[in-house]
């Protein structure tokens, strides 16, 4: 996502907190004697450039800043080096949960079906040293399946509430940064409140699979593999934090392009790397095939929310479903209509020119539609700027026209048909209901005041 006053440059966030970045580095690394030469050290620097997400350099503080550039390769490599050294007491459970939109990429990038590219990339992360490796398939089921509920909800409030529609869909952090720091009430109010998958996923790692490991949430480092680099900032956020343990949810975002920067600096191809079955948050399992959900770029919360919402609220099973196409192909609208009257309108809106047309119709409250799947990045979450890009920064259009189909040919898998997913409702969540359920898979979005310590926001 590229705002209107980023030019291609390096992000001069990155530059100004390079001196900050080093310090925080020493300072990590300094208990353990990790100052000392070792295998990484030549780990190079990833560049993230202003155009690499929606949420640039204006939006963060001087504090996110540093702590944004303190995720990346070299903080991975610093764990991985610390469990090499004898005093045990130190070391982490390192486990890494990988989006399903980045193994289209590793799939298409490595010419692999996807299940080979998944095994292979379990592969290669454990032979760096990491114990487990996750799909996060999972948490996307447990968000949908929430923001399906919500939706419903909020659908029958409508008449009583004036903020319960339209709701937006919550799971890409640039957009619900912009929300939140742009457009403040207009907006949030309107946000769904369950969780991202991303962080559904460190609530799941941290939590239920640590209590199964019989593991402290703060001995575990949980590092995402992700498609774009908002995702480091998502990870940062107070809200997603385990105050008991000291410990937030998710300790370190990796992009996609990143982690194929390691292969390259070690020298390794993923095709010559050891096939390792995806490990499984349920005991000794391991994963399968690799499915998606509904949706052609993304996680499809549009189109399970909208079958949902037809069947519960209108006794309508909906098959299909047909894409309107409306001022360009980023901008698409879906209806159901019953005994002639349209009783559903669904949009997705892919990108920030359709973001912000999305919002000047809502302004002028000439806003028709009841929910809408917001995603920052044009195309989808395919198109991640940590992925999908060529070296000069400008989209791989062939890659991820390769990406795409590599992603509609995976099996789709309804939430509701994962017995794991109803397992962990009952067993530590104490129901679909529960206040637990509530706490550990939703949130809240609201206006962000701007510190002193923060530019002011351009677009």
């Amino acid at each position: 996502m590229k705002c209107e006053n980023c030019t291609k440059k390096e992000c001069s966030k990155k530059q100004k907190n390079d001196d900050t970045q080093s310090t925080s580095g020493d300072a990590l690394s300094s208990d353990d004697g990790s100052e000392e030469k070792n295998e990484f050290d030549t780990l190079a620097n990833a560049k993230i450039l202003l155009s690499d997400c929606l949420a640039c350099d204006s939006c963060m503080t001087v504090e996110e800043g540093a702590r944004v550039f303190q995720q990346n390769q070299k903080e991975f490599f610093r764990i991985l080096n610390l469990n090499k050294k004898c005093d045990t007491s130190k070391h982490k459970v390192l486990a890494v949960s990988i989006c399903p939109q980045s193994l289209p990429y590793f799939a298409a990038k490595f010419n692999l079906s996807v299940n080979e590219a998944a095994k292979r990339l379990c592969g290669f992360l454990k032979s760096l040293g990491v114990h487990y490796v996750f799909d996060t398939t999972i948490a996307a089921d447990f968000s949908i399946l929430e923001s399906q509920r919500e939706f419903v909800q909020r659908y029958q409030r409508r008449n009583q509430e004036e903020h319960a529609l339209p709701m937006f869909a919550s799971a890409c952090p640039g957009w619900i940064r912009y929300a939140e720091r742009v457009l403040t009430n207009l907006v949030t109010s309107h946000i769904c409140t369950a969780k991202s998958p991303q962080q559904i996923m460190g609530s799941l790692v941290k939590g239920y699979f640590a209590r199964q490991q019989n593991l402290s949430a703060d001995k575990i480092f949980h590092v995402v593999v992700a498609p774009c680099y908002d995702k480091k900032l998502e990870a940062l956020r107070e809200d997603f934090y385990t105050a008991l343990y000291n410990s937030p949810e998710v300790d370190c975002v990796l992009t996609s392009g990143e982690i194929v920067q390691i292969m390259e600096q070690k020298n390794v191809s993923m095709k010559d790397v050891t096939e390792v079955a995806v490990d499984s948050l349920f005991d000794d399992l391991k994963e399968g095939d690799v499915v998606r959900h509904d949706g052609k770029r993304s996680d499809g919360y549009l189109e399970h929310i909208f079958k949902h919402a037809a069947k519960e609220l209108f006794g309508m099973d909906v098959k299909e479903i047909t894409y309107k196409a409306l001022k360009n192909k980023d901008f698409q609208e879906v209806t159901l209509e019953k005994d002639g009257e349209t009783v559903l309108r669904f949009a997705a809106a892919y990108g920030f020119r359709n973001i912000q047309n999305m919002v000047l119709k809502l302004k002028k409250g000439k806003f028709l539609y009841h929910f809408v799947e917001v995603l920052a990045c044009p195309g989808g979450c395919l198109n991640g700027k940590g992925q999908a890009q060529t070296e000069d920064g400008k989209p791989d259009r062939a890659l991820l026209a390769q990406m795409e189909e590599v992603y509609a040919a995976i099996p789709v898998r309804l939430p509701e048909t994962n017995l794991h997913v109803q397992k962990v409702y009952q067993d530590w969540l104490e129901g679909v209901d529960s206040k637990k359920a509530q706490d550990t898979l939703h949130t809240t979005y609201s206006a962000v005041t701007q510190s002193t310590s923060s530019l002011d926001i351009k677009w």
